[in-house]
Parts: structure tokens; C-alpha cells; sequence
């Protein structure tokens, strides 16, 4: 099978997934946060956000600096402009596709309305 993703979209995606890290972006979005604060906003373990972090900084998504004993999130560099334009291309996809199905629907309720065609 041909793969038709880049890695990078398949780590954004496989990082947005996810309904915490899709907060914690929202988060950082508002402002620079530590991993212990962003843990306690999220009622989770240290642990449990370090992972979430990890995988947010495997797709570039989120940058961490370690300062003495706080390690400091912020957003990563790159947008999401490669995720948003695959996204478009497919949801302009399906639009022509249900549009066409559309159009099949109207002609069979029209010819179901003209009732049997006269022979």
C-alpha cells in the first residue's frame, strides 16, 4: 500500500488525538506553562503529562526548556498549516462527492414524481 501521509502528519494527527493534548495546545496557546502546572490544570499525574508532552514534542507541536528544576512548555514553531490544507483537500473531496450523490437523489425523486414514463 502506497503511504499517502507525510510522518509529520501522521505524528500531528496521532498527537491531536487525543483530548488532552488537544488541551493542553489550547493551554499553551494562552500562555507558557510548566509540566507540574499543566499536570495540575488537567487532574493528572506527572507521569501522565510528561507522556502526553512527549508525544506533543515528537510531532513539533510543543517545545519544553529545562530551568533548574522546571521544565517549561510552549508552543513548537511549526503551525498546522500541512494538517489544515489535508484537511481541506478531503473535506473538498467529500462535498463533491455528496453534492453528486445529491443530484442522484433529486433525479430519482423527480422521476419517481413523473411516475412510469409512457411507452
Amino acid at each position: 500500500m502506497v503511504q499517502l501521509l507525510m510522518p509529520s502528519l501522521d505524528l500531528s494527527f496521532a498527537a491531536l488525538s487525543d483530548k488532552t493534548r488537544r488541551g493542553v495546545l489550547e493551554q499553551l496557546g494562552r500562555a507558557d506553562a510548566s509540566i507540574t502546572s499543566l499536570a495540575d490544570t488537567f487532574h493528572m499525574t506527572l507521569t501522565g503529562m510528561k507522556k502526553h508532552i512527549a508525544v506533543l514534542e515528537r510531532a513539533g507541536l510543543v517545545v519544553t526548556e529545562k530551568v533548574g528544576r522546571v521544565r517549561t512548555c510552549r508552543l513548537g514553531q511549526r503551525g498546522l498549516e500541512a494538517e489544515a490544507e489535508w484537511i481541506e483537500a478531503h473535506r473538498k473531496l467529500f462535498e463533491a462527492r455528496f453534492d453528486a450523490l445529491d443530484k442522484i437523489i433529486l433525479e430519482m425523486k423527480q422521476e419517481e414524481e413523473d411516475g412510469p414514463a409512457d411507452e
